[in-house]
């Protein structure tokens, strides 16, 4: 049941790329799906390691503020956790298990990490104009991501 060296540090270096981070992103994305339910409850608890930030503001190309409502924090405070190889609260880690959740989704629907990367991040017509990972500030905006993405896998238009 302990975190795997892939989920506690993904990035170490603070300053990597885009490609790095997305490829550090799936690696834990794909982690979580080998956990069971109560696996995944108690990492959330525990909290995630911050070195995840700056993996998921490289690879959806996030700004500080989507960032800062995403994970419900201050840059500062998510700057400062870190720094101090502090963990995330448990609201910023359901979130980012959220977001490693729906991107798994996408990308079985996608086909690649990239595309399900960029879909994503894009604005999204069919909800309102916001890109699909800053749904995943709630539950609520999971299961609206979730709808678009099955209208997708069986064929409709969105």
């Amino acid at each position: 049941m302990g975190t795997s060296t892939a989920a506690r540090r993904p990035v170490k270096k603070k300053n990597v790329s885009r490609e790095v981070a997305i490829a550090a992103f799936w690696r834990f994305s794909s982690h979580r799906e080998s956990l069971t339910d109560y696996e995944r409850l108690h990492q959330i608890r525990v909290g995630f390691p911050a070195d995840l930030i700056q993996v998921v503001r490289l690879a959806f190309d996030l700004q500080d503020r989507h960032l800062e409502t995403l994970l419900n924090a201050s840059i500062s405070t998510l700057e400062r956790r870190r720094r101090e190889q502090k963990s995330l609260d448990p609201v910023a880690s359901e979130r980012l298990d959220r977001i490693a959740t729906l991107s798994r989704l996408a990308e079985a629907i996608f086909e690649t990490q990239v595309t399900a990367t960029q879909w994503m991040s894009a604005p999204n017509k069919a909800l309102g104009g916001t890109a699909p990972i800053m749904l995943c500030e709630t539950e609520l905006g999971a299961k609206q991501v979730r709808r678009i993405l099955q209208a997708l896998e069986w064929g409709g238009a969105t």
